[in-house]
């Protein structure tokens, strides 16, 4: 995917860890803020927090996310594009963007939980071993995102919900978001899946909207499932739609993307794979078709929407 396969590309940021690890608070303290939520102005973020709990596959490759080299090639890519307005990602890859100054005029969200590792045999026990609210607010973020399975047959879900709650409180607490991704769950031959039906992310909407002491600061981030304007009805919470691991054509998830983002509520995205992993291998098409798709000053005044 990319011309420069150099294999000592980010060698420099291995030198700055290693001699001066206060670049990246510094790298944080100096960054350009992004200049602010609009309602009426769809935002879209790339994200990367996947590789922290184990989730290295994209389609048939399942170690399609290994590379960091290649994976940050790809999100500087992605971040490139004016209209991409920020990274949702894990402690390491937010310090790798940091260093790289990728992170000028940009939406910042944390990974919080990570510790739900994919196919551990507790995996619904979803510590959170990443970004703590005291640590995103001491790098400027915007927020934190916190993933959120509801297994109502895994006594686990209990203190998962609990911790969830708190997480919330602590970043309302700071006056950032909490961007919460809810999911109804079952294991299914060892493995958790989730329930992707519109009654099963309805259900999830429900019991993740309550969590914590204040809904104030509260994004929910929500699959694109069937039904989704009787899903966009459970809420009034500012909602940003994820990719997931992409199925059908690229072609097929564009449009039903397309089709979500028109319903009210609908905030942006904030998708990973699907565009840093494209089955054409072209990042920087798949980052401008999506971004065609959003809601922006320039495209409610056109007579058309890009395609």
């Amino acid at each position: 995917m990319s011309a420069n396969d150099d294999p000592r590309r980010y060698q420099h940021l291995s030198a700055l860890r290693l001699e001066d690890p206060d670049a990246v608070a510094r790298a944080a303290t100096t960054r350009r803020r992004h200049p602010g939520l609009k309602y009426g102005v769809q935002n879209f973020i790339v994200a990367a927090d996947h590789p922290a709990r184990g989730a290295l596959s994209v389609g048939n490759d399942p170690v399609a996310m290994a590379d960091r080299r290649d994976l940050l090639d790809r999100l500087q890519i992605a971040l490139a594009n004016p209209a991409v307005d920020g990274v949702l990602a894990s402690p390491d890859i937010m310090d790798d963007l940091l260093l790289l100054g990728a992170l000028e005029g940009k939406l910042v969200f944390g990974s919080m939980n990570r510790g739900g590792l994919a196919g551990l045999v507790n995996e619904i026990d979803d510590r959170f071993t990443g970004h703590t609210a005291a640590a995103l607010e001491a790098l400027g973020a915007d927020g934190g995102k916190m993933l959120t399975r509801i297994c109502l047959g895994d006594p686990d879900t209990a203190s998962a919900l609990e911790a969830t709650a708190r997480a919330v409180d602590s970043l309302a607490a700071r006056k950032l978001i909490a961007m919460v991704e809810p999911f109804l769950s079952v294991w299914q031959n060892g493995k958790v899946r989730n329930d992707l039906s519109p009654d099963g992310v309805i259900k999830s909407i429900a019991i993740a909207q309550g969590l914590g002491s204040t809904s104030a600061y509260t994004w929910m981030k929500l699959p694109v499932v069937a039904e989704m304007e009787r899903v966009m009805a459970a809420t009034t919470l500012p909602t940003v739609l994820l990719g997931g691991d992409p199925e059908g054509t690229q072609d097929e998830v564009f449009a039903s993307w397309q089709a979500a983002l028109a319903l009210p509520g609908v905030q942006g995205l904030t998708v990973g794979r699907t565009l840093l992993y494209p089955a054409d291998g072209d990042v920087a098409g798949a980052v401008a078709t999506a971004a065609s798709l959003l809601k922006t000053p320039v495209l409610q005044s056109s007579a058309k929407v890009s395609e």
